[in-house]
């Protein structure tokens, strides 16, 4: 009798649990009379990002566009199904109404659908269909295909803005966490996201997100996200747990965000019905631009803000070389850095931000850095050769017949350097003579540094998600070497570029990589992740200079940048015991 009651009670609670709200449409999701339909029209899209795809896409454009204006825009996911009039959806009559009202700006509708490879015989084969590629993986693939091609053909007909602020990405499920994807990637094209019964699990790593969000400089993005406590709960993850924690970093961000909840399951019933009202919130007061979060007052707040100063940004330095890299302070907080294609150092004065070029013919000098005796050591790769600068610029050789990427020196005048190809790390010490401390393990060792007290070595692999920690023995051996910083990395390829490297007083190691400069506490975890200084081009090194040690200058593709900060850095020629860590 026992078991039947508790059967009766379970069968009860399921039936309830599953009990799902049918939402209605509203009259914007109708045509009204009085409002002036816009056009659908529908093109067919061969991709060369994803190559060899072919796709439909449908273009909306309201009956208020003004040729030769440009328009907002609003981009949708699986396209089909959004502009399908007798479907759920019915975007382009939903934005017929918006704009008529004008609670929305005139604004251009994008409809794309999902890339198919074509089989050759389809009657033996099978086609390849590419919606999960593209819509759940979590690199900037598919921000470029609509930056590089999607939109670049439709603004061949129509003038469409290029103000990041008014222009929004949406889509449902996987097509929601694709529409998140592109803005988080390139919040200079796309600032405003609709989110519905988003694929925030397991399925190609965007469960990932709500961690990323809490460790990611905010960016400037209004995030609109809809679920239902009956979505998805399947191998990857559960849908309803995701959308909720999305909800929570987003809103432990500061961002703008509003998240609607419902019962249904995974669907576009409630979505559908609550489009209008979505859309609206989405582009309130549109005039205004969208700016990234601060913080807020009284608030458990994003960890990064105990490292960047909230008046500053970053700030453009120098600009026109090639190549950037290997930033290193000087005694006076001036910066030296390399443009290694173009074989040349150049010099720039903190105080009054100039730049002057301060030698040629440098042998493609990568890394750099300054030691006790006031030189400037290079890692002179075009020469096979580790060389030290005076003041003057005389040149001297430290060690021929190496190849070098990356140097660090102590105190005592001695010298790591990383060779890449060989997969090595060579010592040389004060006396000039040079070995190998470590050799395999990393597939690609890239940046060095000592640790504030030049204890440890952390050694960068440029190809996997790992910097190496090293104990540094008294005759400079290398030893204990383990996989010890974790960093974040997106797919494709699973690898987080980390490049050059420096440290702060308390123990952070700031790490330049594909994702911005990730900071890493010192049990060797990233705790916050400053934004890139630019949105595409390599992110290579990073070192702290100015009076104080506390503006950190980053070298990034063909220029340099630099920012203020709320922490202080360390030099070559004065160890800093760090402070015993939170665990």
């Amino acid at each position: 009798m026992r078991h039947q009651t508790i059967a009766a009670v379970a069968l009860l609670v399921a039936s309830f649990s599953h009990a799902q709200t049918q939402y209605p449409l509203t009259a914007d999701s109708e045509p009204q009379p009085g409002v002036p339909k816009g056009s659908v029209t529908k093109y067919t899209w061969t991709s060369q990002v994803f190559a060899g795809t072919v796709r439909d896409y449908w273009v909306y454009v309201p009956a208020q566009y003004t040729p030769g204006t440009p328009a907002a825009v609003m981009v949708f996911q699986d396209g089909a199904g959004q502009v399908d009039e007798k479907g759920r959806w019915r975007a382009n009559v939903v934005l017929d109404n918006l704009i008529h009202k004008r609670e929305m700006p005139v604004t251009i509708g994008i409809f794309v659908n999902p890339g198919v490879l074509e089989a050759k015989d389809p009657t033996t084969e099978q086609h390849r269909y590419n919606r999960s590629f593209e819509y759940d993986a979590l690199g900037d693939r598919y921000a470029r295909f609509l930056i590089e091609e999607i939109l670049p053909a439709v603004g061949k007909s129509y003038v469409l803005t290029a103000d990041p602020n008014l222009r929004g990405i949406g889509g449902s499920s996987s097509g929601a966490s694709a529409a998140f994807t592109a803005a988080w990637n390139r919040p200079d094209q796309f600032r405003r996201v609709l989110s519905f019964i988003g694929s925030y699990t397991g399925l190609r790593g965007a469960d990932a997100y709500p961690t990323w969000i809490r460790k990611t400089e905010p960016k400037p993005l209004r995030v609109f996200l809809q679920d239902g406590s009956n979505d998805l709960n399947i191998y990857s993850g559960s849908w309803w747990l995701g959308n909720q924690q999305m909800a929570s970093a987003l809103e432990y961000a500061g961002y703008d965000v509003k998240f609607v909840t419902g019962d249904q399951a995974h669907n576009g019933i409630h979505g559908s019905a609550i489009l209008p009202d979505a859309l609206r919130w989405l582009w309130r007061d549109w005039s205004q631009p969208i700016r990234q979060s601060k913080g807020k007052e009284g608030a458990e707040r994003h960890w990064i803000t105990q490292v960047l100063s909230p008046e500053h940004d970053w700030e453009l330095v120098s600009e026109g070389h090639q190549l950037t890299e290997g930033p290193s302070v000087d005694r006076d907080g001036n910066v030296f850095f390399t443009d290694i294609r173009a074989s040349r150092i150049y010099k720039v004065d903190h105080a009054t931000r100039k730049v002057a070029l301060w030698k040629e013919n440098t042998g493609n000098a990568n890394g750099m850095m300054l030691g006790k005796d006031g030189r400037l050591y290079a890692c002179q790769n075009g020469n096979k050769k580790i060389v030290a600068y005076a003041p003057d610029g005389k040149e001297t050789t430290i060690a021929e017949g190496v190849d070098s990427n990356d140097l660090a020196v102590n105190a005592k005048g001695e010298i790591y350097f990383s060779d890449p190809p060989g997969k090595r790390i060579w010592f040389i010490d004060a006396k000039g003579a040079k070995r190998i401390v470590h050799e395999g393990g990393l597939e690609y060792p890239n940046g060095v540094r000592l640790s504030p007290d030049q204890s440890k070595l952390a050694v960068a692999d440029y190809r996997t998600r790992w910097v190496w920690l090293f104990e540094v023995a008294a005759n400079g051996d290398l030893q204990n070497g383990a996989p010890f910083y974790r960093l974040e990395a997106p797919d494709d390829p699973i690898s987080a570029q980390a490049d050059g490297m420096t440290f702060d007083t308390e123990g952070h190691l700031y790490v330049a990589t594909r994702v911005g400069v990730q900071v890493c506490d010192q049990p060797g975890r990233v705790n916050a992740i400053i934004s890139r200084p630019q949105p595409t081009g390599p992110l290579t090194n990073v070192v702290f200079a100015g009076p104080d040690l506390d503006w950190l200058y980053a070298t990034a593709g063909d220029k340099v940048f630099r920012r203020k900060l709320r922490r202080t850095g360390v030099t070559s020629w004065k160890p800093v015991k760090p402070p015993r860590p939170g665990l």
